[in-house]
């Protein structure tokens, strides 16, 4: 595994996920009330025997780069590391990444190992469990220079993706960055299990380390989707894997909200139950969560909550979230907190709120009988409280909202 390094793109600015970005990196946002997104792939790459990591960040990274310090610490005697490589000035690059593939290019100096054969791109804001190595023996296997992940989507899904065209090695023959028109893909499905499919990029990549050198040789390219893939089908070995199992991309609001209230299902998507494949985070030293007279339907509960009288439906509550009696919380995130406080000044939810379909981030204070039910149905709206996109209200970190306010 010493030939292998994995490179985790961690610093993008998340305007899709604005305000969860607005004090924080993307890869950082809380997911599904214990975890960041950045766990995700860091998980994937540690139960794949893939534990040389290294994190690229630039914006608001202070976060990420605490948690990263706080969750990831291997023995002296291990050659593994989960480390961060922030964005710098130098003497041949005076500004920031652009893109992608410029934020590997203006790191390359840190991937000097001589040992490194091979480097797997990874992004920093997906959902998904997959075994690296498999893709890494696929790639070895097919003496691939470069090898794409590739999920089948639905058609109706072609504007939104990197959509692939393959032969019958799973060369890749053709590749168009969200095509505009429907005539642009034809001849480029697959089927599988009788229906038509077409093969989505995954933003995961494996490349020789020499041939991304070479690729990126152009500084005018700057995106892996936008240039440097389509480079690589026109001039290098290119192979699509393909992986069959769940992925999602919730770099979106819509999406982050849709895909972490699928963790309240019996059966979620992405199982964080399994003892087979952990999924990791910072180890927090939590008391249980208290719960008195509660209702509870369909939700996740994580560490050090203190609720009473409150009923929960279909929603998720992260770590210490306080919530009074009397409150209904449906459909909802609660990204909890990072400290308690003294009663009745640290953050919290207050005594007969009624909150659907919204995100709480962490450390708000929301005050008596407030309602967050979107009265008015707004779809985007922004206010000194809150935001709302697509339908969905969101309460920004630190938000102190008065007691008795309507949204």
């Amino acid at each position: 595994m010493k030939e292998v390094l994995s490179i985790i793109l961690g610093g993008g600015r998340g305007t899709r996920l604005y305000p969860l970005t607005k004090y924080r990196a993307k890869p950082a946002v809380p997911l599904a009330g214990k975890y960041r997104l950045i766990d995700i792939p860091i998980s994937n790459c540690l139960n794949s025997g893939l534990n040389r990591i290294v994190i690229l960040t630039q914006f608001n990274s202070a976060s990420l780069n605490r948690h990263i310090f706080r969750a990831y610490k291997f023995d002296y005697l291990s050659e593994g590391f989960v480390e961060v490589a922030a964005a710098e000035q130098s003497m041949e690059h005076g500004d920031w990444f652009q893109g992608s593939a410029d934020a590997v290019r203006k790191s390359f100096k840190h991937f000097s190992d001589p040992r490194i054969k091979y480097l797997v791109i990874l992004s920093g804001d997906q959902l998904y469990k997959m075994n690296l190595m498999d893709m890494l023996e696929f790639h070895i296997e097919k003496k691939s220079e470069v090898t794409v992940a590739c999920n089948p989507a639905s058609i109706e899904e072609f504007r939104d993706l990197g959509i692939m065209g393959i032969n019958n090695e799973q060369r890749i023959k053709k590749f168009l960055e969200k095509p505009k028109k429907k005539e642009e893909i034809a001849g480029m499905s697959i089927s599988q299990e009788g229906q038509k499919k077409l093969l989505a990029s995954m933003g995961i990549y494996i490349f020789n380390k020499d041939v991304l050198s070479d690729l990126l040789r152009d500084a005018s390219k700057v995106d892996f989707g936008r240039e440097i893939i389509p480079e690589a089908v026109k001039h290098r070995k290119t192979y699509a894997f393909i992986h069959h199992g769940y992925w999602r991309d919730i770099g979106c609001i819509e999406a982050f909200y849709k895909e972490n209230l699928a963790f309240a299902k019996p059966e979620p998507p992405l199982d964080l139950f399994d003892e087979d494949w952990h999924f990791f985070t910072r180890p927090r030293h939590l008391p249980l969560s208290r719960i008195s007279d509660c209702s509870i339907k369909s939700s996740v509960i994580a560490d050090g909550v203190i609720m009473e009288k409150a009923r929960i439906a279909h929603s998720v509550v992260g770590l210490r979230s306080r919530i009074g009696s009397g409150t209904v919380i449906e459909d909802s995130i609660l990204m909890g907190n990072d400290y308690y406080g003294s009663a009745g000044s640290g953050p919290a939810i207050g005594k007969d709120c009624l909150i659907k379909k919204a995100i709480v981030d962490k450390n708000a204070k929301i005050g008596d009988c407030v309602r967050l039910i979107n009265a008015k149905k707004m779809n985007d709206f922004e206010n000194e409280y809150c935001a709302v996109k697509n339908g969905i209200i969101i309460i920004p970190k630190n938000t102190v909202i008065p007691s008795g306010i309507v949204i």
